[in-house]
């Protein structure tokens, strides 16, 4: 937008003309009366408040007071058609002229304004301020050099509509009322006239005058008065359109003695914008640019604001670099769009060891360039691209490492690099490029990010290789800039590998044999060998018995051959899941003998050497009626040599007692034959497993003087107590052994209360 001075008009309401004259004004068209406007000055510079000539329009009534406005700040037309420079001008402009019609529509018409050359006495055929028209292009130009300083002002005048008698409030059907535009910070001695209303009325009767609205009697108020009597529309004091851009009033007319008031007249004032505000930064601009930056890549965009009207001239920003600091390798390494303030790269040589940081001094000018400016500064830092290549500080590397040793450090390597430290330009990472095809090391990257630090990933075994070569690189952890040719640097590592005693391996190192747990004494288990890596010291290796819970086991000094030393048994505390584990050991003969151990498994076989056994030892019962007992039956052997059982009754139990297995075959269901007087019984029972490994057991019976399942005892000692006493007697001198055939009998003893208190050779 630019800076504009419209004087503005509303179209006075007349009464009917005559047929004649409708005729005649149908043949009018409204407008300018050329389609171009030329005026010809012979000054350079023009001083504000110059004319420059008239502009001739119509609308096609009898109106010689317009309202006119320009696209172009620095000229305005005045209402009766005068155009006049507002701000100094200077050679050559176009722009636009647009009025209205009666019927509110907007004509526009072309101007140029040309300077021209004048010489003394000669004046190009043309008087000044006079129309000369050439050939039949319908051109006008204008030509002036008269400073008017004393024209008098002319205003618009906005006439009433004449109100309809008896009616308030009228639309006013496709009346339109221009704004009218007032220049914020308009000079001058105030209160500044910029309008006059006026009403029909006023021919027949006094008319008063006011004006309400936001501005003049609401806040701010005050700013616009109307003089009561004669409707002068006044500004009070200069205006700001960036604090208000537009006022809105209504313009009252009261005719005194008319009996009514006539319609409100809205009135809207459009404060015009001036070149007030000059732009500014908001902020000072840090970016970074690398070094390896190409031509035309955008570093970093400025933005500058403008308090004046958006989309007018006097915001209009363009942009441009002052300075660059510093000022090489060239002084334009740096360019910016002068419309959007993207800056770019435009010249090479950027090299953060020489220049590490550009400042630009950074103008914003309104006007599009040629108006009121502010600056910035932008700090440009020139990053570190990877240009330069990491290097080893010596070209080879040697170290000794003993043999079978993991997660050892071989090596380690330096490597430095001239770019940017602590960057990823400068920090690097090693391979290992050749010479390791089993996977035997590591190469990794030290904290300092510019050590490789090699270290063995499994145990190096001298016997298969004594040396090692390998081929390392190193580089950075980004790639190297476009266009930068660097050479990789390598370095060769010898790893010499130390011999160590080895201690001898068992092959395997787990070895399992199944074996009967009956196996004879002296029997041979199994051979179990190891062999010593260290096949270039020619040691001998010996054996012997490491880890033998229970004692079983003999192994041969020089053979490793491992026999029975004593019975195993599959049934012992030493044994899980029918195994049982030993150690064996290897030892060199070497100065300080290295030992290598291997684990024996023995898994033993079930052999059925273990008799049935009656868990119960005591039972009550009643002589009348009684309830039979249960007594449950166990065998250590397994399942292949245990139920179902079978019992039989023994001598003189089988006169008063009655035995048989339960459903399961697992339980003996004992009870009375016949009624027996109170006292303790002695009962023989002979129980068998499937496989007919049979043993006889003594159950203790105490017999009372009762009925049923409810057993009541008294004190009371009778033959069968006195009998069970002499039992226990010869239990105890008699010889204990382990039952192995069906002559074996089970004694219960009181004292010592153990299952395997037996006696041979006693019949009860």
């Amino acid at each position: 937008m630019f800076y504009i001075y419209n004087i503005l008009w509303l179209q006075l309401v007349i009464s009917a003309k005559s047929t004649l004259e409708r005729a005649n004004r149908t043949t009018c068209v409204p407008g300018f009366e050329s389609k171009l406007l030329i005026f010809r000055v012979s000054r350079e510079h023009l001083r504000p408040g110059m004319r420059l000539g008239r502009v001739d329009f119509t609308d096609c009534t009898d109106h010689t007071i317009f309202l006119f406005s320009t696209d172009d700040s620095r000229f305005g037309v005045k209402a009766d058609g005068v155009l006049v420079v507002i701000v100094l001008h200077k050679g050559l402009e176009n722009f636009f002229i647009h009025s209205w019609d009666s019927h509110g529509q907007r004509i526009t018409v072309p101007v140029s304004v040309v300077h021209s050359e004048h010489h003394h006495g000669h004046n190009n055929g043309h008087e000044c301020g006079k129309h000369h028209h050439e050939d039949h292009t319908n051109i006008q130009h204008r030509s002036t050099n008269v400073d008017s300083a004393n024209h008098t002002e002319v205003v618009p005048v906005l006439q009433f509509p004449k109100s309809g008698r008896g009616l308030r409030r009228r639309k006013r059907a496709g009346w339109v009322i221009p704004p009218l535009n007032v220049p914020e910070n308009q000079r001058g001695i105030y209160p500044l006239k910029v309008a006059q209303i006026r009403s029909n009325e006023d021919k027949t009767w006094r008319v008063f005058y006011s004006l309400t609205g936001p501005g003049a009697d609401l806040p701010p108020a005050g700013r616009f008065i109307m003089d009561k009597q004669t409707g002068n529309l006044y500004v009070t004091q200069p205006l700001d359109r960036e604090e208000t851009a537009m006022y809105t009033f209504e313009a009252h007319a009261v005719a005194e003695g008319a009996g009514q008031d006539m319609d409100p007249m809205e009135i809207i004032v459009n404060v015009i914008d001036q070149n007030d505000n000059k732009p500014y930064f908001t902020t000072e601009y840090k970016a970074d640019v690398a070094e390896a930056t190409a031509i035309g890549t955008e570093v970093v965009r400025v933005e500058a604001k403008d308090d004046d009207e958006p989309d007018n001239l006097n915001s209009d920003l363009r942009y441009r670099i002052l300075n660059q600091d510093p000022p090489l390798p060239t002084d334009h390494m740096f360019e910016i769009n002068p419309i959007t303030g993207t800056i770019r790269v435009t010249g090479k040589g950027l090299d953060r060891e020489k220049y590490p940081q550009y400042t630009l001094t950074v103008q914003a000018a309104d006007m599009a360039g040629e108006g009121r400016t502010g600056q910035t500064k932008v700090i440009l830092t020139v990053t570190d691209s990877n240009d330069n290549a990491p290097v080893f500080t010596q070209k080879s590397y040697s170290s000794t490492v003993d043999e079978n040793k993991k997660n050892v450090v071989v090596v380690k390597m330096i490597a430095t690099d001239e770019d940017e430290p602590q960057t990823p330009a400068w920090n690097t990472k090693f391979k290992i490029v050749s010479g390791d095809s089993d996977g035997l090391f590591t190469l990794k990257t030290g904290t300092n990010k510019q050590e490789g630090i090699l270290s063995t990933a499994k145990e190096l075994d001298f016997e298969r290789v004594s040396k090692h070569t390998l081929l390392v690189s190193v580089e950075n952890e980004i790639p190297f800039a476009c266009g930068v040719s660097v050479v990789t640097s390598t370095a060769t590592v010898v790893v010499n590998v130390k011999d160590v005693n080895e201690a001898a391996v068992f092959d395997p190192k787990e070895k399992l044999v199944v074996k009967p747990e009956d196996l004879a004494v002296d029997e041979v288990i199994v051979q179990y060998s190891a062999s010593d890596p260290d096949t270039a010291r020619k040691q001998k290796v010996v054996y012997k018995i490491m880890n033998d819970p229970a004692g079983w086991l003999n192994v041969d000094k020089d053979t490793g051959l491992i026999k029975v030393r004593r019975l195993m048994d599959r049934e012992a505390p030493f044994i899980t899941n029918n195994r049982y584990i030993a150690t064996i050991g290897a030892y060199d003969d070497d100065a300080v003998p290295a030992t290598g151990t291997g684990t024996l498994i023995i898994q033993l076989e079930d052999v059925n050497d273990n008799v049935p056994v009656i868990k119960q030892h005591e039972i009550k019962m009643c002589n009348k009626d009684p309830a039979p007992q249960l007594l449950s039956v166990t065998d250590k052997d397994g399942p292949e040599f245990g139920p179902p059982y079978s019992v039989s009754l023994q001598d003189m139990s089988k006169t008063h007692w009655t035995a048989r297995m339960n459903d399961s075959r697992t339980g003996i269901i004992l009870n009375l034959a016949t009624e027996l007087h109170s006292g303790y019984y002695s009962v023989i029972l002979r129980v068998a497993d499937k496989h007919g490994l049979e043993q006889d057991s003594i159950i203790k019976a105490e017999v009372c003087d009762c009925r049923g399942e409810d057993v009541m005892c008294t004190q009371r000692v009778g033959f069968g107590w006195l009998l069970c006493a002499k039992l226990c007697a010869l239990l105890r001198k008699g010889e204990q052994k382990e039952p192995t055939s069906k002559d074996n009998i089970f004694y219960y003893n009181r004292d010592q209360s153990r299952e395997d208190d037996q006696v041979n050779g006693h019949q009860f």
